[in-house]
């Protein structure tokens, strides 16, 4: 059966959404699990009457993902996950599949924004291009920031207003 599953993570609570799952089933099959996070390069921005020019600082976002993906493995060696993560960098179809592939991961497990329609054409869809170019099973949760702060129980949303989570570009 499954062995090694290669979980990706944006830092977004709708990426995370794919965890318990993973938790749940990582632990009798044996399974251990790959974290990854993949940092698209930032494209310089520089233009007439500009008085800032952002550049890319990969160090300092290379950092906040190995901030960010640490405690998140140490609470699945917590629960007795054999854990293990990874920072890449490049278009994020492309890194995950090749992270699977360098680390010999039998699954993809992730989830997906359920976008569909015109947002889905603007913004495309990373699981969908994972889907169609992985060379192992793909385990897909749809989840959207709404339906996750419906569970939480979250105030914000029963009012109807945006729940202020910040999610990360992809």
């Amino acid at each position: 059966m499954y062995k090694r599953a290669l979980v990706p993570l944006d830092g977004s609570p709708v990426a995370e959404s794919v965890l318990p799952f993973v938790m749940r089933i990582a632990g009798p099959l044996g399974m251990s699990v790959v974290l990854v996070r993949v940092l698209e390069p930032i494209t310089p921005l520089v233009g007439d009457g500009m008085q800032t020019v952002v550049v890319d600082d990969i160090e300092a976002r290379t950092r906040e993902a190995e901030q960010y993906l640490t405690p998140v493995a140490a609470a699945l060696r917590a629960r007795g996950v054999d854990s293990s993560w990874e920072v890449r960098r490049g278009r994020p179809d492309k890194e995950i599949v090749a992270a699977a592939a360098a680390a010999g991961a039998d699954l993809i497990a992730m989830s997906t924004h359920g976008r569909s329609g015109l947002g889905r054409l603007l913004f495309g869809s990373v699981a969908e291009q994972v889907l169609r170019s992985a060379d192992v099973p793909v385990f897909l949760m749809r989840e959207t920031e709404a339906r996750l702060a419906a569970k939480a129980g979250d105030p914000a949303h029963r009012l109807g207003v945006p729940a202020g989570r910040g999610t990360s570009a992809r």
